[in-house]
């Protein structure tokens, strides 16, 4: 299992707005580089990517949850 961490202090959301559809959903395959959320701080956007490929295992936050630097966002089964 490896796990994806929040590179800043902000809101993370799952989707890239309003009525959006999530970036990716548990069970999912992702890729090295997949935009898998995004961290909202004063109005500014920043796209949290996966750093591995494999398999969307779970979320550690929930959307709108306040995150902090190092927090672990998703967890992911490489592979």
């Amino acid at each position: 299992m490896a796990n994806i961490v929040s590179p800043l202090p902000g809101i993370f959301y799952r989707k890239p707005g309003p009525g959006k559809p999530p970036f990716a959903n548990e069970g999912d395959t992702i890729e090295v580089g997949q935009t898998v959320g995004i961290v909202e701080i004063m109005k500014q956007f920043t796209e949290i990517q996966s750093d591995v490929a494999g398999i969307l295992e779970s979320f550690a936050v929930n959307e709108g949850d306040m995150v902090n630097p190092g927090d672990t966002i998703i967890v992911v089964r490489e592979g």
